[in-house]
């Protein structure tokens, strides 16, 4: 029997897909090679689309351009930079009712460096990255599988990220030169319909390459479990729900790809050979998606490592598994190094 089909698949959040990269950063470290040769398909929303596109981006040498643990260092340098916003800003959104609440220069800066020129076609591993269009009214993927035949889909690394991640209310929808009439897409995070991409991932790997099986790694960000009390809520109007629902649209969207995964995993019959779920619940006050404050990044790293740490023997069978049938990998990194959590 060949060997199954690899996916990754890794959710959106802000700030928090520090959890995911950290993660598989130490993926890296237990098998001794990089994210982008251990997958045959990528999938990726909002930070999760930057984390994917970071990972299979290729250096001049045709190596990884980045580690995971140099993409867990993109949220410790440039989280403070992407959601930053001066007075000015903040004067003008009104207590972000009028404007979306950080504006779009940093966040493009940020990609043009870590991205520059590159193209989807140059990846060193099959993407999906998700993005909804919101003039056309549908879903819009990112494919570097359609950008290697057809010019028109080879769009640019940077701006697949700027788009994914351009969720409502916190950023302004991404401007994409596109092969359409109007020379553009108009595009928003993909987490508005799969915060969790990890069934986009399934069906594209079933339509696309048809494999005998399947073995599916999915990542989360975080769930959060802080209630939104009825007494409060019941007297919210727009402006009161606007970022609470769409937190809870993205919520509710993960948890029932999940569950759609986990009853297609016990079919003896179906291609999905292995499916792994990987996801922290994060205490009260923590489940925000732009605070990149020192504090709060220390507390995210010790949810990473204590999801890690609560998975062993979890992460030695994703190990095995998604190494299976490749060439001896080379002598594993240093440990990742557990700190105390508070």
């Amino acid at each position: 029997m060949s060997r199954p089909f690899r996916i990754l698949s890794i959710d959106g959040g802000g700030i928090r897909g520090m959890i995911p990269a950290l993660v598989l950063a130490e993926l890296e470290r237990l098998t001794g090679r990089p994210v982008s040769e251990l997958f045959d398909l990528i999938a990726g929303t909002s930070t999760g689309g930057i984390l994917a596109l970071g990972l299979a981006r290729p250096a001049p040498d045709g190596g990884p351009a980045f580690s995971a643990a140099e993409m867990v260092e993109l949220y410790e340098r440039e989280g403070g930079t992407i959601f930053s916003r001066s007075i000015w800003h903040r004067a003008r959104a009104l207590g972000n009712a009028f404007e979306e609440k950080y504006p779009s220069a940093p966040v493009e800066r940020v990609l043009q460096r870590y991205f520059g020129e590159t193209r989807l076609s140059e990846a060193r591993t099959n993407l999906l990255v998700t993005g909804y269009d919101i003039e056309e009214r549908r879903p819009f993927f990112f494919k570097s599988h359609n950008a290697k035949k057809d010019p028109a889909d080879d769009f640019l690394m940077r701006e697949a990220a700027r788009a994914t991640s351009a969720a409502p209310t916190y950023f302004e929808p991404a401007k994409v030169p596109a092969a359409t009439p109007k020379g553009y897409q108009a595009l928003v995070d993909g987490g508005v319909y799969a915060n969790n991409p990890a069934m986009c991932a399934y069906v594209e790997a079933l339509c696309k390459w048809s494999p005998e099986s399947i073995v599916l790694l999915s990542l989360g960000t975080g769930e959060a479990i802080q209630p939104i009390p009825y007494k409060s809520a019941k007297d919210w109007g727009l402006v009161n729900w606007a970022q609470p629902i769409l937190n809870v649209v993205f919520d509710g969207v993960s948890d029932t790809t999940d569950f759609h995964l986990q009853s297609l995993a016990g079919q003896d019959t179906g291609k999905l050979a292995r499916y792994w779920r990987m996801q922290v619940r994060l205490k009260p006050g923590q489940d925000a998606m732009d605070d990149s404050s020192e504090e709060n990044l220390r507390t995210l790293r010790a949810s990473a490592e204590r999801l890690i740490a609560d998975s062993p023997n979890g992460l030695a069978e994703i190990s095995a598994a998604v190494g299976a049938s490749d060439p001896p990998a080379p002598p594993g990194l240093p440990p990742l190094e557990v700190s105390p959590i508070p």
